[in-house]
């Protein structure tokens, strides 16, 4: 009787994933929190405190393999019309990582970034982020955004109305008025092209999170509550991407005939 295969470990696994060919550009949607909280019995904040050291597990991992930029949905447009209490919970929260990962975002030349409608953050928050993304606007290690105040419907309807002021001002043609261009004025311009979207808990939807980006992304969905999605979860997720062929509107002759042609040149 053959023995059955043990799983790899996750440090082999972790070279597995090193091996082969990475997505550039990561974006997670952090879902679970709440429902972490509550089959523990405790306060939904307790679940958010938790989740935050997911965040920097898996940021940690991310950069060790050498994943380019990781997004992580910190914060919806949405979210502001959750209980007033837990949304001061959240504030302190993210003050907090700020402050705690400073540090070692700085130490790891890791360029810290934020998109969406930051503004509205209070300024016990923002000041802290603005520092940080300031002193590590020339580092030249992965990027690492929080999307905070984010919504994808929002991002959008801002650079159709930016680039409607443009043309105003006679700055552009509608003949300019291509995909590129208009890619130049969403929040995350600059950063590489989408190519995985990992949402933890079970849940199966997108949620308003990176909607122009994700048009050809990987989407992968885990069963795993945030809080408890660390460093093997997240290496699995990205060995699935590794395991799925991507066509970009070809055909699957066409992909492996350029695979060819790239590999003989």
């Amino acid at each position: 009787m053959e023995r059955p295969v043990s799983p790899p470990s996750v440090a082999a696994l972790e070279r597995l994933v090193q091996e082969r060919p990475l997505p550039r550009h990561v974006g997670i949607i952090m879902d679970g929190n709440g429902r972490w909280a509550e089959l523990r019995g405790l306060p939904r904040e307790e679940g958010h405190r938790e989740g935050s050291n997911s965040v920097r597990e898996v940021t940690r991992c991310a950069r060790r393999v050498g994943v380019q930029a990781l997004t992580v949905y910190a914060f919806s447009s949405q979210n502001w019309a959750r209980p007033a209490e837990e949304v001061a919970a959240l504030m302190n929260l993210l003050r907090e990582y700020l402050e705690s990962e400073r540090e070692e975002i700085l130490e790891n030349g890791i360029r810290f970034n934020a998109i969406g409608e930051v503004e509205k953050l209070p300024r016990f928050v923002k000041e802290p982020l603005d520092r940080l993304r300031a002193d590590s606007a020339n580092n030249k290690g992965m990027v690492l955004t929080l999307a905070l105040s984010y919504g994808g419907r929002e991002e959008l309807a801002q650079a159709a109305r930016r680039m409607a002021e443009a043309v105003c001002k006679g700055e552009l043609t509608p003949a300019q008025l291509d995909t590129q261009t208009f890619e130049s004025y969403l929040w995350t311009d600059g950063l590489p092209p989408l190519d995985l979207v990992v949402r933890t808990s079970g849940e199966q939807r997108i949620s308003n999170f990176l909607l122009w980006q994700l048009a050809y992304a990987e989407l992968c969905f885990s069963d795993v509550l945030w809080p408890d999605f660390r460093t093997e979860a997240f290496l699995r997720c990205l060995a699935q991407y590794q395991q799925r062929e991507r066509r970009f509107g070809l055909t699957s002759a066409q992909v492996k005939r350029e695979d060819s042609q790239r590999a003989n040149a």
